[in-house]
């Protein structure tokens, strides 16, 4: 698959004003929403999660439209939703947790908020490297442990059939790249930094942060 249709960073779109944003239709075939119709509930429940957060639903959800492709190749106008980071992380939270992508997706979701706070903690930054990459592993760990629950729950029972569920969020959420791919590009970037934990691994995190909080 083509990262720069697949991928949730790569979905990104900037408006006029320098703000991000993410088109509800295209997260919808992101998380594996067959059709748009299908995907309108979960966008319900993630404007209600909004406003019972106490955040201004119109701040995180803005009415568009927008011009898709109809199958004579022709392009027609179709209602949809501008989301901010923070709204992709509600329809993430409340969509069907048996889609592989949207279990993985949870998880993406709840470690990179995790890792947010720790790096804005002030005990956290005057940790050692080392430290601090022991300590983001044990996270990743246990919220690896929440996606077998879901795998679990979605009906995956043995280890290969787990691995294929894995696999398939990683796919939904890295652009195609299976773990294997994404493990063997981090350590490529690692490599040529002449540590296979260098700094990079921060970095790395901080890019799955984005440049903006999740209530951007």
């Amino acid at each position: 698959m083509d990262e720069q249709h697949h991928s949730f960073e790569q979905l990104k779109q900037v408006d006029e004003g320098g703000m991000e944003y993410w088109s509800a239709r295209s997260l919808a075939k992101l998380l594996d929403y067959s059709e748009y119709r299908h995907f309108l509930p979960v966008l319900a429940r993630a404007k209600e999660a909004c406003s019972n957060s106490g955040h201004a639903i119109e701040d995180h959800f803005e009415d568009a439209l927008g011009m898709v492709v109809i199958g004579s190749g022709a392009q027609r106008e179709l209602q949809d939703v501008r989301l901010s980071r923070y709204a992709c992380y509600l329809v993430v939270q409340n969509g069907d947790p048996s889609k592989p992508v949207i279990a993985a997706g949870q998880t993406y979701f709840a470690v990179q908020t995790r890792r947010q706070k720790m790096a804005n903690d002030a005990a956290f930054q005057q940790l050692k490297e080392d430290q601090k990459r022991l300590l983001l592993r044990n996270e990743l760990r246990e919220h690896n442990k929440q996606l077998v629950e879901a795998a679990q729950q979605a009906g995956v029972v043995t280890g290969l059939d787990f691995a294929i569920f894995q696999n398939h969020g990683y796919q939904g959420l890295y652009g195609g790249l299976d773990q294997k791919a994404i493990h063997h590009r981090r350590a490529g970037r690692d490599h040529a930094r002449g540590s296979p934990y260098s700094r990079n691994s921060i970095k790395q995190i901080r890019k799955l942060q984005g440049k903006s909080s999740l209530d951007d």
